[in-house]
């Protein structure tokens, strides 16, 4: 853990719901262990959400994401972190169909991001289903259009702004912020309180939950006021398909324990049930 200065203005997340926190999330689209924090980041928003927004910042430097890359030392690593943590990643994948172009992949997630930050929070969260869980090359401009049609974009717009100088700039200017914050291992939090001459708290890796609270409390003025979760049906309805471990997390019970409850809604056909090498993902059923 350690300190860190705010991006100069110009780089500044600009919402219109301020919040006392502003969490700045560095990432690489294709890491395990961004997607193994999932859990934990669905957790920290329906319990302290109201406190603070997150800004995700694309951290892959360029000069990583061109050069050749050890495939069967990624396919171990992803396999290593998916029976470590619970979330599924396939690490076939780079056996079988590796992401040949990793910058195109950050490029698209801007592109995405130019219809708004939930356009691109879906976005995100696809690219990492078909990355992790289907083994699709994402860096395919053909499954980048699959996905974009599947997070609900406008298709055309995003294929557009994936050739687009906007989306350039856009992964340019996260570039320049993870280096102005000393970024150097993703994934990385960084949470800013409202006062600008603060310094932000880093903190690199994953941890447990509990330290992620610690530092929301020692950051706000006030002794934040925990939110309860939502009944298991409507957490469904919010999140369309996640995994055993993800809903095990945020209800405080063991995977065993969900997929008991989650079987109960099965029967009553408000789920479908999606097998994964590792664990076990739920999809909600529309109705």
């Amino acid at each position: 853990m350690s300190n860190a200065k705010l991006p100069g203005p110009g780089n500044r997340c600009s919402g219109s719901d301020k919040k006392p926190i502003e969490i700045y999330m560095f990432i690489d689209p294709l890491c395990p262990e961004c997607w193994a924090l999932e859990p934990i980041l669905k957790k920290l928003q329906i319990e302290y959400g109201r406190y603070f927004s997150l800004k995700h910042v694309l951290s892959g430097r360029l000069a990583d994401l061109n050069k050749k890359r050890n495939y069967e030392n990624i396919a171990q690593l992803w396999e290593k972190t998916a029976s470590r943590t619970g979330m599924s990643c396939d690490g076939s994948l780079w056996l079988e169909n590796p992401v040949d172009n990793p910058y195109t992949v950050s490029i698209a997630l801007k592109a995405a991001e130019l219809q708004g930050r939930r356009a691109g929070l879906r976005f995100l969260r696809r690219i990492q289903e078909m990355l992790f869980l289907e083994k699709q090359n994402t860096s395919n401009l053909e499954v980048l259009k699959g996905c974009a049609g599947s997070s609900g974009l406008d298709v055309e717009e995003f294929m557009a702004d994936i050739h687009s100088d906007s989306a350039a700039k856009a992964f340019q200017c996260d570039l320049k912020i993870t280096s102005e914050m000393a970024v150097n291992e993703i994934p990385t939090l960084v949470f800013f309180n409202e006062n600008i001459e603060d310094e932000g708290i880093k903190i690199t890796g994953s941890y447990p939950y509990e330290v992620y609270v610690q530092i929301l409390e020692e950051m706000l003025s006030e002794k934040p006021i925990i939110s309860p979760p939502p009944s298991l049906e409507s957490f469904m309805k919010i999140f369309k398909f996640v995994a055993s471990k993800e809903i095990a997390v945020v209800y405080n019970m063991s995977v065993s324990q969900i997929e008991r409850e989650m079987k109960k809604l099965l029967l009553k056909q408000v789920v479908e049930q999606i097998p994964a090498k590792y664990g076990t993902f739920w999809r909600y059923i529309e109705e």
